[in-house]
């Protein structure tokens, strides 16, 4: 079976992005999940827990997500076509 990297790449982009968003809102106003978010500023330059790091943390997070299952369901296209 032959999977659409593209899609796959959307909706984890889409998810995670909105996830991040959703984190760091969620922990700007009540410290909470703080010191995963600490982690993630360290991997994405510029992001902070704030209102303007939550929206840094969404496009990264859609760029990290889509790029990380486009790679993933390319590769498994390619390994089952190579079955």
């Amino acid at each position: 079976m032959v999977l659409n990297a593209k899609n796959f790449g959307l909706a984890a982009g889409i998810w995670w992005g909105f996830s991040i968003l959703v984190m760091t809102l969620v922990s700007a106003g009540t410290g909470y999940a703080a010191g995963f978010l600490n982690v993630i500023a360290g991997i994405y330059p510029g992001y902070s827990i704030s209102l303007f790091g939550s929206i840094i943390g969404l496009v990264y997070g859609f760029i990290d997500g889509f790029v990380g299952f486009f790679v993933l369901i390319w590769l498994y296209n390619w390994l089952e076509a190579k079955k």
